[in-house]
């Protein structure tokens, strides 16, 4: 049968299709359904090594893998599909696919092997392709003959490929005979962290890191900074630092493990506003108003003294997160927030002036103060974000250009819609807050965040409140953050945040990894993560 053309008509009909059935077109409705499909061969029969049977009628249609995030295509096939086993080999075309091959055989109690051409039955061959233009963080996975081989255009594709294998063959499953061709939707895909108003520890951490990794997030946010502290190791401003706080050392162990997991891990210390655990070892840079009465969280960028300590601690931190990501924060200043700024913080209203002339306003001086933290961000060849209620309107002085949207809510002080920000051209970062927001003890209007709501009825295009911007805007949207904000901290502990995160996390993967309509219902969802664990 080889070279020719098949038509496999179900399970129940007794023809097969030797070779990974190529011919499918990727994302049908045979693809994901494992029904009928037309395929193709021309690939070589199994080698006489392999100790497995070649495909025959008496194996049924392979099926499509079950796994969180689902693939996005799959060619069936017929034969004995793949397990791991003591004593099997995981071998790399490619060295620098050593630490995934490692990765994965010690998961899979495999033998790492090394680099290898030789082939041998049941061995796990990682390999990288010279597919120009694919997405970097694509792969393939072919089961044949009793062998698995996962390629990609790059390390991070192939990661992911092993994370999909990972969960075929958990608890003493069998990947599936066929083709496995995926990529995600969006290249952000993220869980940030406040760790500034309650303290994790390092080891909380480092088990979120991984249960990310293998869901496939490529992003953990760390909001270290707050009014109620400021969580890791200064050596350029010790004075600031609370006594519960990580070490650099931790700090170091996080980071390395996140790029072992193809994570980037985004630091966020957030200005002008939310600064007070700094302010309190400084107050000289205190925001005060005319009547001389301290400003919650604020510092008074009026100062050049008050921009010389955040960009130190910029500097600083740039070393210490080496990931291409940055949150700058930028939202809720207080001094914006008051009927006159101009009139309740003269001294803001003059710097503006002597700045950008005589009809600058507050508003103009803290997006300069913004756009200064970004290029001294920037000169560490950084992509910089801030809130959307960092980009403020109506401003003679605009906030630059590349700077990224996290866009969280549309309850602001004169709140725009997140139109505004894409048709300006700005790229966008969901993090819906009526969605995506865990926010410890629902203060305010909060409420638990569940994922089958977010299953259900959230997408990357859902930035603000339940309707979705136009298609059009799709490209904009780099992806989705699910947030943990710790702000009544001791309502949960974090054994309780783990467990209360854990289905929202699998449901927002979800829906960043596959842009289409899940195939499973929440209850077949939710049965398949809780057999996967």
């Amino acid at each position: 049968m080889a070279g020719g053309l098949v038509v496999v008509l179900g399970a129940g009909v007794g023809v097969w299709a030797a070779g990974d059935g190529g011919g499918t077109p990727a994302g049908s409705a045979a693809d994901r359904a494992g029904g009928a499909s037309v395929a193709v061969s021309g690939d070589p029969a199994p080698s006489a090594s392999s100790a497995s049977p070649s495909p025959s009628r008496s194996y049924a249609l392979s099926r499509a893998p079950r796994t969180i995030p689902a693939v996005r295509a799959h060619t069936p096939a017929r034969g004995p599909g793949w397990r791991p086993a003591a004593g099997r080999r995981v071998v790399v075309s490619d060295g620098d696919l050593a630490d995934e091959g490692r990765l994965v055989a010690g998961e899979l109690g495999m033998t790492y092997a090394g680099e290898r051409d030789d082939v041998r039955a049941g061995d796990l061959r990682l390999a990288l392709n010279d597919d120009e233009g694919a997405d970097p963080e694509s792969y393939t996975m072919t089961v044949r003959g009793g062998r698995v081989t996962v390629s990609g255009p790059s390390d991070a594709g192939v990661f992911y490929g092993t994370r999909t294998l990972k969960q075929e063959v958990h608890g003493g499953g069998t990947a599936p005979e066929g083709v496995v061709r995926d990529e995600p939707a969006k290249p952000r895909r993220g869980f940030m962290l406040d760790i500034a108003r309650k303290n994790f520890t390092a080891g909380w951490i480092e088990d979120r890191v991984r249960e990310l990794g293998d869901l496939k997030f490529n992003e953990i946010g760390l909001h270290f900074s707050d009014d109620q502290a400021f969580r890791i190791q200064s050596d350029t401003h010790p004075e600031i630092v609370s006594p519960q706080h990580l070490t650099k050392a931790q700090v170091r162990r996080i980071v390395d493990l996140a790029e072992s997991r193809h994570i980037t891990v985004v630091p966020e210390i957030d200005s002008p506003g939310h600064l007070g655990a700094v302010l309190a070892a400084h107050p000289e840079r205190q925001l005060r108003n005319a009547r001389g009465v301290a400003t919650r969280g604020a510092i008074d960028i009026s100062q050049d003294a008050s921009a010389a300590l955040l960009d130190d601690l910029l500097d600083e931190y740039a070393e210490l997160f080496p990931g291409s990501q940055w949150h700058l924060g930028g939202d809720e200043y207080q001094a914006l927030t008051v009927a006159d700024p101009e009139a309740s913080y003269p001294q803001l209203a003059a710097a503006a002036r002597e700045r950008y002339g005589s009809g600058a306003t507050v508003a103009d001086l803290a997006t300069g103060w913004l756009d200064d933290r970004a290029d001294t961000v920037r000169t560490h060849d950084r992509t910089v974000r801030a809130w959307n209620d960092g980009f403020l309107k109506g401003t003679s002085v605009k906030a630059d250009a590349p700077l990224q949207v996290a866009y969280w809510t549309g309850k602001e002080i004169g709140a725009r819609p997140p139109v505004d920000y894409l048709s300006a051209g700005r790229k966008v970062v969901n993090y819906n807050d009526e969605f995506l927001y865990y926010v410890l003890g629902q203060p305010q209007t909060f409420v638990y965040p569940t994922g089958q709501r977010i299953y259900e009825r959230w997408t990357p295009r859902v930035l603000r409140g339940t309707t979705p911007v136009p298609a059009r805007y799709d490209d904009q949207i780099l992806g989705g953050t699910f947030a943990v904000w710790c702000d009544l901290a001791n309502s949960q502990t974090q054994d309780q945040v783990a467990a209360g995160i854990r289905m929202p996390l699998r449901a927002t993967v979800q829906k960043l990894w596959d842009p289409g309509a899940p195939e499973l219902t929440w209850a077949q969802f939710k049965a398949l993560a809780d057999r996967l664990g």
